[in-house]
């Protein structure tokens, strides 16, 4: 099995990067840009170019060079990704005093850079000038959700491979492929993850995530006043916290082990005085991305509560498509009976208006809270009769 195989929905781009990596054509060039939305495989196609690049073979999966890629070990990948709001300067300039050094075992020399947007200014004036004079066999491969979240400047010298929504088959079939699960759970994790892969593989692969999407649409269903609204947003966050401490909390460990393990700290021994600087660092950044975690998981609430209200929104203009909470379809038959089109466009608003203003460091609960009053207006305002 071939590191394309783990791939799906994206045929044209894996194409490109196949003949890229043969240098079919002079496909080959040495700064590429793969944009697309999220869960659309973005950084899973970095990396299968990358061992593309660095296997004898073209990426074959199973040799040595392709299982370092795979573990991000390679000693000609450097890879540069972060859980935190923003990329640090310091840290692009380290990636770029790497990438100054020959390969040392294969072909090229490969630099991955995962969510590239979150580079500010400042710092991608510091990339651009590794861009502008890259050495002969080194080669980038920034990720961003799109091409407009880079700064001109960079975009003028990466070749876009722009990445589409898989489709909810071809998430499912990879699903049963690739983690053994079974038809009707794949299908139905593929369609609730609107075909974001890591999100389908969450939902397929653990109950826990089953049952906390599901309960986060049962609070939605069950507003009916602004005080439920209140404490609906309360429990929200809880679910939010449980769901990114689920995420975060096996990956906190196994970092620690390996730090410790790394530093010569035998299991159960006390950490040397000399070495708990490091262990501190290490656990001050994994609190960061625990904020980032949880901003995160707040998110995933908020895109599952758009897609209960745009099944509402089909269900009251009779319109064909497949709904996404199929396994709902009884509740949200019910809940589009109760309101009108306009009642849900002004809900769908307000959940986009809590992203937006999430993402700008309003504080969660208060984004939350206003954005569930407006779900249970409608439930309280007295009904028109017409004459």
């Amino acid at each position: 099995m071939s590191v394309w195989s783990e791939l799906t929905g994206q045929s044209e781009a894996i194409d490109l990067f196949k003949d890229a990596a043969g240098n079919v054509g002079g496909a080959m060039t040495h700064s590429w840009l793969i944009t697309g939305p999220p869960g659309s495989g973005r950084s899973n196609l970095a990396y299968a170019f990358a061992s593309a690049l660095l296997c004898r073979d073209g990426g074959c999966g199973h040799c040595r060079d392709c299982r370092q890629v795979a573990a991000r070990t390679h000693p000609d990948l450097a890879v540069l990704s972060t859980d935190r709001v923003i990329i640090s300067i310091e840290e692009v300039r380290s990636l770029v005093s790497s990438s100054q050094f020959s390969p040392s075992v294969s072909r090229y020399r490969v630099m991955v850079i995962e969510d590239a947007d979150r580079m500010v200014e400042r710092t991608s004036n510091v990339l651009l000038k590794a861009l502008e004079e890259p050495p002969e066999r080194t080669v980038w491969i920034l990720c961003a959700p799109s091409e407009a979240d880079l700064l001109p400047t960079i975009r003028s010298r990466v070749r876009s491979v722009r990445l589409r929504v898989p489709a909810v088959d071809d998430v499912a079939r990879l699903l049963e492929r690739r983690d053994g699960v079974d038809p009707e759970t794949a299908r139905r994790a593929a369609r609730e993850a609107q075909s974001h892969i890591g999100m389908a593989h969450r939902l397929a692969t653990n109950a826990e995530a089953r049952a906390r999407r599901d309960e986060t649409l049962s609070v939605a269903l069950g507003i009916r006043s602004v005080p439920e609204a209140v404490m609906a947003a309360a429990r929200l966050l809880e679910l939010a916290k449980d769901d990114a401490q689920a995420i975060t909390e096996e990956r906190d460990a196994h970092e620690r082990e390996n730090t410790l393990r790394t530093l010569g700290v035998e299991p159960g021994q006390a950490v040397p005085m000399a070495l708990r600087s490091q262990v501190k660092a290490l656990e001050d950044d994994q609190k960061r991305r625990s904020t980032r975690s949880l901003r995160d998981g707040i998110d995933r609430i908020l895109v599952d509560l758009l897609s209960l209200y745009r099944d509402v929104l089909l269900q009251q203009l009779a319109a064909s498509l497949e709904p996404i909470n199929a396994a709902i379809q009884s509740k949200v038959d019910a809940l589009a009976q109760q309101g009108e089109p306009a009642d849900t466009l002004a809900i769908m608003d307000a959940i986009s208006d809590a992203r937006r203003r999430i993402a700008a460091n309003v504080t969660p609960a208060l984004a939350l809270e206003a954005m569930l009053i407006t779900v249970a207006l409608p439930r309280t305002a007295p009904r028109k009769v017409l004459p």
